[in-house]
């Protein structure tokens, strides 16, 4: 059977369809709930997340279409009856989300996204919101961390080979110096289609020769070079040497090789333009998932709370806002459940309408506008907060009105 790729409605498990079947035939399905994603902890080692996601996943949802293919798939593998199948062919999410604006920062107990609506139209996207918000908030947060430990310096990403294919944004170009006959061919090749405002790979064989290879070819106008292996502290200094001889003084040096925040940072010291950070990126750098989970709150206004050892959940909708000095430098995050904060002159509220009656909120920010928003809030918290060791969250949570 031929499935709807472009349908993201199997993105999820199960059981989330099994519970719909259930909650259609006791009564419950339409009862108005609202979940909420929150992470119980950071990572280890960490002191802040990130949230990013949010437009990936209001597009993810706006394709959340139970189509012919799929609920055939699904009632003939048995997993839902024929009322269930005929109310997913009809699924279109009714609801409400809301949630904190891509780039935000967000730490233990921080409501990073609600969804409310009907039971059955919530409980449905449990997996495919995790999945989006887990790993895009799992990669962003190392991200900023490895820009912390570049201090200024630009990072490109380099992950495409280390992650799913539908992840990849940029091709790799080791194998394209080993087609050539010889180094130097291969970068005549480049510089021909790319111009001098390029990056040649030096480290395929030795990598002075690579140098002067490129020097060679380009001419002393040649943007950078890449070092992708070796210890690149020494081989950083002595590249740096060996250009400035060859009168390739502004010819920047790139390098790369499972660089990670720690690696970076061990670098500051050495003549290194631009890292190239792949694994670590992807992966989250040792914190593949931000560790959020999506759990029920609400149920008809009536505040809902699990209680078991570990997993304790504070029941009601949540607000929060974010409390700042007069100078901008965050003190503390106030979530406030079944309420509204007390406001003061230079509190922020941090939830935003992403979605309104299953309708995406027009004028999102833009990826731009999503950055320069992280931006501003790894600099208003404390400059402790920004440490690569372990430690308390950037910023205390005060959590009020728990039930």
């Amino acid at each position: 059977m031929s499935l709807d790729r472009a349908s993201t409605a199997l993105l999820t498990d199960h059981y989330e369809l099994t519970m719909v079947s259930a909650a259609l035939k006791d009564g419950t399905a339409d009862r108005h709930c609202v979940f909420e994603v929150f992470a119980r902890r950071l990572p280890p080692g960490r002191r802040y997340g990130v949230v990013a996601g949010a437009g990936r996943l209001v597009e993810a949802l706006e394709a959340f279409r139970f189509g012919e293919a799929e609920t055939s798939f699904l009632t003939k593998t048995g997993v839902v009856d024929d009322d269930t199948a005929a109310w997913l062919a009809d699924y279109r999410f009714t609801g409400d989300i809301d949630g904190y604006a891509e780039g935000e920062l967000f730490f233990p107990g921080s409501p990073i996204l609600t969804v409310s609506g009907t039971f059955a139209d919530c409980v449905v996207l449990e997996t495919l919101v995790l999945s989006v918000l887990n790993h895009d908030c799992a990669v962003a947060a190392a991200a900023a961390r490895m820009v912390t430990a570049a201090r200024g310096r630009p990072l490109i990403e380099m992950g495409s080979r280390r992650t799913h294919e539908q992840s990849a944004v940029a091709a790799a170009r080791h194998a394209f110096t080993l087609l050539h006959d010889d180094e130097s061919a291969a970068f005549s090749s480049q510089v021909s289609a790319l111009g001098k405002q390029t990056t040649l790979l030096v480290d395929t064989y030795d990598i002075s020769q690579g140098i002067r290879n490129a020097v060679a070819v380009a001419g002393p106008g040649l943007r950078s070079i890449r070092i992708d292996s070796g210890d690149l502290s020494v081989l950083a200094a002595q590249s740096r040497e060996l250009l400035d001889s060859l009168g390739a003084v502004d010819t920047k040096i790139v390098v790369s090789g499972d660089l990670d925040e720690f690696s970076i940072a061990s670098l500051a010291a050495e003549p290194v333009d631009a890292y190239g950070a792949g694994t670590a990126v992807v992966s989250g750098s040792g914190a593949p998932t931000a560790g959020l989970v999506y759990k029920l709150v609400e149920v008809d206004g009536r505040p809902v709370v699990k209680r078991s050892e570990n997993k304790a959940t504070i029941g009601g909708r949540k607000t929060a806002i974010r409390r700042h000095k007069p100078t901008g430098t965050a003190t503390e995050e106030i979530i406030v459940s079944q309420g509204t904060p007390a406001a003061q002159t230079h509190d922020r509220p941090l939830q935003v309408p992403f979605v309104r009656s299953g309708l995406p909120v027009p004028d999102r920010p833009s990826l731009v506008e999503s950055r320069e928003h992280m931006r501003q809030c790894l600099i208003s918290i404390p400059w402790e907060g920004l440490k690569l060791s372990a430690g308390d969250p950037a910023i205390p949570i005060m959590i009020q009105g728990a039930s």
